[in-house]
């Protein structure tokens, strides 16, 4: 199994990564504002069996999944310094759906998830604020994605983003702090950190997800974990 994450995360928390799969630690330069240049959920959109990467993602990570033989398609949205072409590939897909600002999406997405059902959402950052677990459950840190889901019969549980560390930001949100593989849901941090804690540890023991907290420390935004392999 490979584990994509941003090379800033506490030490701990890569540290126990390593435990569970071998890691692809992620971070741009020159590409991107700094808080997010190490965000995988910024530049690669994961979809189904393969993923999208942005064209100008660097070559080396291109490199690493033609060796490793991860299935990859490239992107037409160069990432950049605006909302634009900052939230292109910053999308959540399950295996029904796409979640996301279609006014943002890339194309390459679009085509790759045509029988999927589109959810459109006015917030472009839909992967960051948005947590997708089984059975249509979602945790999410904007009101207005919860709003929209839940009118769609989805099950949405709000989760504040107050509390959650992103470097440069007054707070993170709750997609970038985490990433499910199988029955495995990892957190960049502690959820008894979070006012909002206790009821989300109930809700993903009860979808029977083993809860692996990579960190003893408040919540970290990472940009998501991405699990390939």
């Amino acid at each position: 199994m490979i584990i994509i994450h941003d090379s800033r995360l506490p030490d701990e928390a890569s540290a126990n990564l390593q435990k569970h799969g071998e890691c692809l630690s992620f971070y741009t330069e020159n590409i991107t504002y700094e808080a997010i240049a190490g965000h995988p959920d910024i530049f690669i959109c994961p979809v189904d069996e393969k993923v999208i990467i942005a064209p100008n993602i660097p070559a080396v990570y291109m490199d690493f999944f033609l060796r490793r033989k991860i299935a990859f398609i490239t992107g037409k949205t160069i990432v950049g310094n605006r909302k634009q072409n900052t939230t292109s590939y910053n999308a959540v897909i399950t295996d029904k759906y796409v979640i996301h600002n279609s006014k943002f999406t890339d194309i390459s997405i679009l085509e790759e998830t045509k029988n999927k059902i589109f959810i459109d959402v006015k917030q472009g950052f839909a992967r960051c604020s948005l947590m997708p677990l089984k059975d249509n459950n979602f945790l999410v840190s904007d009101k207005g994605i919860a709003k929209k889901l839940q009118e769609k019969g989805l099950n949405c549980y709000y989760f504040s983003p107050e509390e959650i560390i992103l470097p440069g930001f007054p707070y993170g949100f709750i997609g970038g702090c985490m990433g499910a593989y199988q029955n495995k849901i990892f957190i960049i941090g502690s959820l008894k950190y979070h006012s909002d804690g206790d009821k989300t540890e109930r809700l993903l023991k009860r979808l029977n997800y083993e809860i692996v907290e990579l960190y003893d420390g408040k919540l970290f935004d990472g940009g998501s974990l991405f699990f390939c392999g």
